[in-house]
């Protein structure tokens, strides 16, 4: 088997990676080579890739083992993530329409209206308790083994996973999935107390409204957790190193046109600037400011909380992969090649942990196709069809190529907008903010890049990822027959003015 598994590795990885990969394999013992194994595949990790690898695998008839280090199943996403935070974005809309009187505007009248946010953190928790333990029922389901443990690499074949108590539990295997998610970035010199100085994980669940905050970072992290804590009523200002907003990969047509609806909420913005450092003081959090351009241009700055969301970094420490060979590269990834092995080709690494935008879904996508590989299928994703969104209100949602980057490559475009305040149903529901844009090959009319920012807009997208991942033309999307009235016909409409120069509308 050792001959086998080095055959395989010399033809999938680095040449430079190839003497080392080896000698590695040549001093393992050989009871790791053994051909009894507890698993056909054991994923560590139980995030959305992880878990619904596992899933995936063993609908395919693979006997599967998952280790988990956390007490819950899901990983960030479901416990301090995507989930709880969506349930605070739902919920706190809500209040800020009554609060702020915009059901009354519509002809509701509620009276005084009070924050009760315990009741607010308890439906955010008992959503996140329904989701990780649906999970559950679906590993016991499909007859997945959850060991509980972190989780290391001790063998080519072998996964050990250590418990907090010391305990230890071996499972041989012939495949092994990393699948380690990330963790939050931390701030050189600002400690995270989860108090007063907190990560998104402690900003989901203050105990109580801070009068100010002040949040280090304006990528789709900060955005989403400010607007949660500026509609319960907090002064939320956001301090950003770029000169916009929104993060990586923003079409910055749609990055401004969110600034300006988000300062017209109340959230401001200090951009083309840098955080030098913070320290608490009686209560306060002191958080000393430089402009990015400029050195002397300087500020001290004060709040209750302050919300450090410089980004994540992906979770591979103390996995083993060091005593096997398996190099990371300087950001922490870990190197995959196109079908997800690393340089030893039965150990496989998928989502936050590897190359590529740290997304939910793009994760699971990896998670079913690596293991569909495993068992021969093809392994193909077209990350360029792999959507992104925002979800503050109004929705931010793009996928594809942003104008900046087909200026950049040279590519000859055309461009098609149309303003939800166009469309019939944005009217009626009064969220007429935002805008369609979708950009398309000059000459042959195929869609490259949707761009949304309004109502629906995480919902929406989905339908240009469609159209996009079937290499549909703006043509082909405004020829197809669209509900009347709904929001989606804006982008039929943005369609239609990319394919025939004008909309119908407007």
């Amino acid at each position: 088997m050792q001959s086998t598994l080095w055959n395989v590795v010399t033809n999938s990885v680095k040449p430079k990676n190839v003497a080392f990969s080896k000698r590695i394999l040549e001093t393992l013992p050989s009871r790791l080579y053994s051909t009894t194994h507890d698993a056909d595949l054991v994923v560590i990790g139980s995030g959305p890739g992880g878990y619904v690898a596992a899933i995936k695998a063993a609908q395919l008839g693979m006997k599967v083992v998952s280790v988990e280090k956390d007490p819950t199943l899901g990983g960030t996403c479901l416990n301090v993530g995507c989930i709880p935070s969506k349930a605070l974005l739902n919920n706190s809309h809500y209040y800020h329409m009554a609060h702020s009187g915009d059901l009354a505007e519509r002809g509701i009248e509620t009276g005084d209206v009070k924050l009760n946010l315990e009741k607010l953190m308890k439906q955010k928790s008992n959503a996140v308790t329904a989701l990780t333990g649906g999970i559950a029922g679906l590993f016991k389901k499909n007859k997945i083994t959850l060991v509980k443990g972190h989780g290391k690499i001790t063998g080519v074949n072998q996964v050990t996973a250590m418990s907090a108590d010391g305990g230890s539990e071996i499972i041989n295997s012939k495949n092994i999935l990393i699948a380690t998610g990330s963790e939050v970035t931390p701030f050189p010199g600002i400690p995270i107390d989860e108090e007063q100085i907190v990560s998104s994980t402690g900003a989901l669940s203050l105990k109580e409204v801070p009068k100010r905050l002040i949040v280090i970072g304006a990528g789709v992290i900060g955005l989403e957790l400010g607007s949660v804590w500026s509609r319960l009523g907090s002064e939320v200002t956001a301090i950003e190193f770029l000169p916009s907003i929104g993060g990586v990969g923003i079409d910055q047509e749609v990055a401004k046109g969110l600034q300006k609806i988000l300062t017209k909420q109340g959230l401001k913005f200090k951009l083309g600037n840098k955080v030098m450092g913070a320290e608490k003081s009686g209560g306060i959090v002191k958080v000393s400011v430089e402009d990015a351009k400029d050195s002397s241009k300087t500020e001290t700055m004060e709040c209750e909380v302050l919300l450090v969301c410089v980004g994540r970094r992906p979770y591979t420490e103390n996995l083993g992969l060091e005593e096997l060979g398996i190099e990371k590269d300087q950001k922490g990834r870990i190197p995959v090649n196109a079908v997800f092995q690393t340089v030893i080709p039965n150990i496989y690494a998928i989502g936050d942990c590897i190359h590529g935008p740290m997304l939910a879904h793009k994760a699971e996508d990896e998670g079913i196709v690596c293991v569909e590989g495993i068992k021969g299928g093809p392994v193909h994703i077209d990350y360029n069809c792999v959507p992104s969104v925002i979800y503050t209100h109004p929705e931010v949602g793009w996928v594809g190529r942003t104008e900046e980057d087909l200026k950049a490559e040279g590519v000859e475009y055309k461009v098609g907008k149309f303003p939800f305040l166009a469309n019939s149903r944005a009217k009626t529901n009064n969220e007429t903010d935002g805008f369609v844009k979708v950009l398309s090959d000059k000459s042959t009319d195929r869609i490259l890049g949707t761009h949304i920012i309004g109502p629906s807009a995480g919902e929406l997208i989905n339908e240009a990822v469609l159209a996009q991942e079937y290499g549909a033309s703006a043509e082909d999307v405004a020829r197809v027959c669209h509900a009347h009235p709904t929001c989606a016909e804006a982008l039929r409409e943005a369609n239609v003015a990319a394919a025939f120069g004008k909309p119908i509308n407007f």
